[in-house]
């Protein structure tokens, strides 16, 4: 999978994405990240990209056209592909990034990612090559940047090959619908504090069982909203994971 990054400061966002789990996955070629630094497009003599706004107000809009050129020298290599690649704007205004999202995206073969500075841009170049606003949460930045890469490593991990199996996200907190449960290691017993029985007994189905408990017990706690929605979607099995389903009676021949 490869992300374009239309972005005034590049630098920033390199370094960050070339670390641990991600930068392995470039490495390895499961995905591909190219920073494109907006300010090498603009046909202003003095690199300017933004610009007051019309109708006043505080702070400075970034102009459209470097925008435009920077997307065009993206898409213009790519126009062969059967797919057009998909273009996301990381805006406060856009719809809140959660794990539907992230598998929605993760579908696709190449996201160009736009990153907004100041009042944000100039609302004709989101008209023009935007398929998707996306927010990270109900609050406002300073730049896209963050955003940005909060969404690449949110996507990546769903690309094959990222993470060693589809198991190493599946069991995780939002991917089900459900908080994940609680997780152990070595020593057995710290601060007085012992890891659950059942996480010793190698007894992998009630094993299952237990963690799938904890993850409903957690959710309900944690996250109410989620448990309504999951108790919702999926009654019988959470009927079941609390031994509320009714016997099946043996019939008599």
């Amino acid at each position: 999978m490869r992300f374009d990054v239309l972005t005034l400061f590049p630098e920033s966002m390199d370094r960050l994405l070339s670390e641990s789990i991600i930068g392995r996955a470039r490495d390895a070629g499961f995905i591909q990240i190219e920073t494109i630094n907006i300010r090498d497009y603009t046909e202003n003599k003095h690199k300017k990209v933004d610009d007051y706004p019309y109708g006043g107000g505080t702070g400075m809009v970034m102009t459209p056209q470097p925008i435009y050129s920077a997307w065009q020298a993206v898409m213009q290599p790519l126009a062969h592909l059967e797919k057009k690649p998909y273009t996301v704007y990381m805006s406060p205004q856009g719809n809140v990034l959660n794990q539907v999202t992230a598998m929605h995206l993760a579908e696709k073969e190449n996201l160009i990612i736009l990153c907004g500075h100041y009042e944000g841009v100039d609302e004709r170049i989101l008209e023009e090559i935007v398929d998707e606003e996306i927010s990270i949460g109900d609050y406002v930045l300073t730049g896209g940047e963050l955003p940005a890469m909060v969404l690449i490593d949110c996507v990546s991990r769903l690309v094959p090959g990222v993470l060693p199996s589809p198991d190493a996200y599946s069991e995780e907190t939002h991917y089900s619908g459900l908080i994940e449960y609680p997780q152990y290691t070595r020593p057995d017993v710290f601060m007085e504090r012992n890891v659950p029985d059942i996480l010793l007994s190698g007894h992998h189905e009630h094993i299952k069982k237990w963690r799938f408990l904890q993850m409903l017990e957690r959710t309900k706690k944690k996250r109410p909203d989620m448990f309504e929605r999951y108790d919702a979607n999926n009654p019988l099995a959470v009927l079941e994971a609390y031994g509320l389903l009714p016997k099946k009676k043996n019939r008599k021949k």
